[in-house]
């Protein structure tokens, strides 16, 4: 399998150069010149197969060619000791909790799958690594989860100062070893771009080998497609068509799902969920993408993308044309107020608690059946568990909730973060002198 740029200036690579790399020379995103069709067969079995098995077999399809198949599923083994859990709420809706692994994020599956194969292709080439990542709250916990205490990668997290959550930071903060965090007084907006620079810099990529870790780099956005597939395999007894509903910020989740489709999974549609960073929902109804300049701070924070760096992939996967992802997704954003009144009506209709990001998925949810009138059975992410997110959904249900003991160890912690100012020619700096030390 190959991989071109979305800008389509890089030459193609392999899929181990496209992980290692993260980014094409041309600033552009890695996609892949063909999409493999998984077999009817698959699609006829996949409500017997454990979500492991799922892992295995749509690997084997994308990296059977680089990887050893006895080698892939012991790879798939030592990264997933979790899966997504389906939560029945009503008729037609359906909760995909996907915060049951380490960092209590989905981007625990990405993460943990990207650690995995990263570590065999620097083993292969007995090298190391040092890896890059800009989070709006959830992808740095993950990443620094997956990969803390690897003796083959470092791992540096650009975080915006006073933008994540208590818990969300301690979580980036407070491991140390090969862990390090910079605490940037901006927005996530300014990490993304920082990070995006180093990969451009030739002259610090001469001296230090970058690597990306958020859903920019495909071996973070494939392992999100395992979850789609299996979510389908546990509804598919209900027999109806399945929508999709995807809390949004950077779009790499949503990419991950068109990859699902595209792969055979099937879907009636996709909802793209955001709060007031609406830039997609808004070019799905005017065709203008205009970004939100610095983007706009809400209390579903890891949502606070201004310019998704994603959505020229989303482009790619339909070819550019508009009116193609429009029949395919729609997108509806959503305000902290009517976050919150969600928040409330699914606790006192359901008596479950969801953090403000499912809150919003939920909230797209309703607006694609006012609007479509349809039938089908919806699937809304829960993209995070609700206890990083204390401090605003208790006054909001005005109720103490239970936190999980893994994530109240880490309030006691201390924090250990460097300071820093958005200035690319600091971070530069600052990576240059630690090179050698964390």
């Amino acid at each position: 399998m190959q991989f071109s740029s979305t800008l389509q200036q890089s030459p193609l690579v392999s899929w181990e150069d496209a992980i290692l790399q993260g980014l094409p020379p041309d600033n552009g995103l890695y996609m892949p010149t063909e999409i493999p069709v998984l077999p009817a067969t698959f699609w006829a079995r996949v409500q017997e197969m454990s979500f492991i098995e799922i892992a295995y077999e749509v690997s084997l399809a994308w990296l059977g060619d680089v990887i050893p198949a006895n080698v892939l599923k012991d790879l798939m083994m030592a990264a997933y000791d979790f899966e997504d859990q389906v939560v029945n709420l009503d008729d037609d809706l359906a909760i995909l909790e996907l915060f049951h692994g380490p960092s209590m994020a989905f981007k625990d599956f990405g993460a943990r799958f990207m650690a995995q194969v990263m570590t065999y292709f620097l083993d292969q080439r007995d090298t190391n690594l040092h890896i890059l990542v800009a989070t709006s709250g959830d992808t740095g916990g993950a990443v620094a989860k997956g990969f803390f205490g690897s003796k083959r990668v470092k791992v540096t997290i650009l975080y915006p100062k006073g933008k994540v959550s208590d818990i969300q930071e301690k979580q980036l903060t407070t491991l140390g070893g090969n862990i390090a965090a910079l605490e940037i007084s901006g927005t996530f907006d300014d990490c993304q771009a920082m990070v995006k620079k180093a990969f451009l810099d030739q002259e610090l990529r001469d001296l230090i080998p970058l690597a990306s870790a958020n859903s920019i780099n495909m071996a973070r956005l494939l392992p999100q497609a395992f979850y789609y597939i299996s979510a389908y395999g546990k509804l598919k007894k209900i027999g109806k068509p399945l929508v999709f509903v995807v809390p949004s910020g950077n779009f790499g989740n949503l990419s991950a799902g068109i990859l699902a489709e595209k792969m055979g999974m099937p879907v009636e549609g996709w909802v793209a969920a955001t709060n007031a960073n609406n830039v997609v929902p808004s070019y799905l109804h005017s065709g203008n993408f205009t970004p939100i300049q610095p983007s706009i701070p809400t209390i579903s924070n890891a949502m606070d993308v201004g310019n998704p760096s994603n959505f020229p992939r989303l482009q790619a996967l339909f070819n550019g044309n508009l009116q193609a992802m429009r029949s395919r997704i729609h997108g509806w954003g959503f305000s902290d107020e009517q976050t919150r009144e969600a928040m409330q009506v699914i606790y006192q209709k359901y008596n479950y608690v969801v953090c403000p990001h499912t809150a919003v998925g939920w909230l797209g949810w309703k607006a694609y059946q006012e609007s479509t009138q349809s039938n089908a059975f919806g699937v809304v992410l829960a993209t995070a568990h609700y206890a990083k997110f204390l401090p605003e959904v208790e006054p909001t249900l005005q109720t103490q909730v239970a936190i999980p003991e893994r994530l109240a160890q880490l309030l006691s912690l201390p924090k250990v973060a460097d300071a820093m100012e958005p200035d690319y020619n600091l971070l530069k700096i600052w990576l240059l002198s630690t090179a050698n030390r964390h």
